[in-house]
């Protein structure tokens, strides 16, 4: 197979490469040659963005294209419309959050997506870009050459947006956490060496169409996935560990992490935000929990999806995370983590 990925050197873009390189594929990546990109590749440079960006691949023909852009969906116009003709199929990495808001729990593919989406469209926000850069692939690659990825929460190795390096790092440092309950809370999230070959794969098989991207339920809870960086931060020799702050860099915590789990009441009446200040956790029975952990995934599962085990995904992040230097990737201006004095003052009651 010949791949073409649009990026390739982060998180998704990486993993995706990793895994075609694997498989044997011949792989070209197209960016904008700032990061280097994983060994076994073709790079070509150019910047999507301006005015004759795409012209390095101007000449090729690929099977398959992977695109994970996920802002101005007019990027991904312009992309499409270069690769027409040249490309058998299109694999746009989209998200769950292109369905309107909220989708009940149990929702499928079929489920209203946002209105007013544009595939001409500059910077809007989130949701309607990345249904923006749907339309902006079926303008021309049609339905049946097109795949969407609708990636649900995306956590592993080379995580850019910090929610799992958090929680890792802050329980590296010991002492008590708040975890916040119930611990049996259902989450829905993919690793994203599970999310890369399931792209592999739809494009192999001949998926089209819109695929909704995160494990089934049962396979993970809030309590599965703490009580896992307990167990692997527990078992690493502090000295080696990430951490979040310079004054605990190399340090031995004060003592073991220990979980406390606490009622989502009690969070939310803190004042603490879901999702963000304690990453991944949304309360249970609300429009945040139906829409960000219960969508149906039968066709994900049809399709080729595989999960592995949610301590593998955390002993791997950990791993990586210790190469790092305590460093802890974030995306910029979005707030991950809850800020420890307002942790202390809810664990204290």
């Amino acid at each position: 197979m010949r791949l073409l990925v649009l990026g390739g050197t982060q998180f998704v873009g990486r993993a995706v490469v990793e895994a075609a390189v694997g498989r044997g594929w011949e792989v070209t990546v197209l960016n904008r040659g700032s990061v280097e990109p994983p060994p076994g590749v073709r790079a070509l440079v150019g910047d999507r963005t301006t005015e004759g960006g795409l012209s390095a691949s101007a000449e090729g023909t690929w099977d398959a294209v992977v695109d994970t852009w996920a802002k101005e969906p007019s990027a991904v116009q312009r992309a499409a419309r270069s690769l027409r003709g040249r490309v058998g199929r299109y694999v746009y990495v989209s998200s769950l959050s292109v369905y309107a808001w909220a989708p009940p729990a149990g929702y499928d593919e079929s489920a209203p997506v946002v209105e007013g989406a544009r595939p001409d469209a500059g910077l809007t926000d989130y949701a309607k870009d990345k249904r923006g850069g749907e339309l902006a692939v079926l303008e021309s690659f049609g339905a049946e050459h097109s795949v969407f990825a609708r990636a649900g929460l995306i956590l592993g190795p080379y995580e850019n947006v910090g929610r799992l390096p958090w929680w890792l790092t802050r329980i590296a440092r010991g002492g008590d956490v708040l975890a916040p309950g119930p611990r049996e809370l259902a989450v829905q999230y993919i690793d994203v060496r599970d999310l890369a070959g399931w792209v592999l794969g739809a494009v192999e098989r001949e998926v089209s169409g819109p695929v909704n991207l995160v494990s089934p339920q049962g396979h993970a809870t809030m309590g599965g996935l703490l009580e896992a960086c307990v167990s692997v931060t527990a078992s690493t020799p502090a000295s080696t560990s990430a951490s979040t702050s310079a004054s605990d860099s190399g340090s031995t915590p004060a003592s073991p992490a220990t979980l406390r789990w606490t009622a989502p009441e009690t969070v939310l009446a803190a004042g603490i935000q879901p999702w963000t200040e304690l990453p991944v956790w949304v309360p249970p029975a609300s429009d945040m929990h139906d829409a960000l952990h219960s969508a149906d995934v039968s066709l994900a599962l049809r399709t080729g999806l595989a999960c592995r085990p949610v301590t593998e995904t955390v002993a791997d992040t950990w791993a990586w995370l210790r190469t790092l230097g305590g460093e802890v990737p974030r995306r910029p201006n979005l707030t991950i983590g809850v800020e420890p004095e307002v942790e202390e003052r809810v664990l204290k009651g």
